[in-house]
């Protein structure tokens, strides 16, 4: 299996200024995720950024850097923008790790690799797990995704789907057999793809839910989702979030 990561970093952040940068047991945040991918199979890794100052960074310890253009929207964009400048095969496959997941899994990385290879139909496959409590499946920051028997993802969504007739907002608990599914945002692309996905206009579902990933369903196009091999611990949004890392790999 042949695939390259990219790690997308922005220095702005409107909840955790200099994210990239900060200090977990010794290392920056950037440090930390990167080597995470050192360990898969991925042939390079590489940091996306349009900061000098993370660029700066990588470069202290050796790490490959791309430096994209700052107008890019998501990290997507900028995803595509390193597929051209590696001037990659159309069949290439790119793994987009964000850079607040210090934490992530090796294998999980290597997972959503292999489905995107193992599945030629698709130009994107995708993870999830399992929702245990009912306030993770109401709440809106946690993205649900709901898939055919061919594990295709037929939906994503903040709102809590699929909605079981009956229950009700009162109950404490979920049905045992609602199987429902927190989205990971972890993507496998191929190269090719990535331009045309940059291409087309923002979809109206989108832009309503704010999932980039809405504007492939929408075009027709499919993603292959599959629960995740390993938990995944979440990443790094707030300065709570860090100290609860920083606690973590201090033990």
């Amino acid at each position: 299996m042949s695939f390259i990561v990219v790690i997308p970093a922005r220095y702005a952040s409107s909840r955790l200024p200099g994210k990239p940068l900060v200090d977990i047991a010794g290392k920056s945040m950037i440090q930390r995720v990167y080597e995470q991918a050192q360990k898969t199979a991925a042939d390079q890794v590489y940091v996306a950024t349009d900061d000098q100052r993370v660029e700066e960074e990588v470069q202290t310890w050796g790490g490959n850097v791309l430096m994209t253009n700052a107008s890019h929207q998501s990290g997507t964009d900028r995803l595509a923008e390193v597929a051209q400048k590696l001037n990659l095969a159309e069949d290439h496959i790119l793994v987009n790790l964000q850079g607040d997941e210090p934490l992530m899994p090796p294998e999980v990385i290597d997972q959503v690799a292999a489905n995107l290879q193992s599945h030629p139909e698709c130009p994107v496959a995708t993870l999830c797990e399992p929702i245990q409590l009912k306030e993770d499946f109401l709440n809106p920051a946690v993205v649900k995704v709901v898939a055919d028997a061919n594990n295709m993802a037929l939906y994503f969504s903040r709102a809590p789907i699929p909605w079981p007739r009956d229950l009700s907002f009162d109950s404490a608990t979920l049905p045992e057999n609602l199987n429902a599914r927190r989205h990971l945002g972890i993507y496998a692309y191929r190269a090719g793809f990535l331009q045309q996905f940059v291409s087309w206009p923002v979809a109206e579902l989108e832009s309503l839910e704010m999932l980039e990933q809405l504007r492939v369903l929408v075009q027709g196009k499919s993603i292959h989702v599959e629960l995740s091999c390993a938990e995944v611990p979440a990443g790094i949004d707030t300065q709570e979030d860090l100290e609860r890392v920083r606690g973590l790999l201090a033990k």
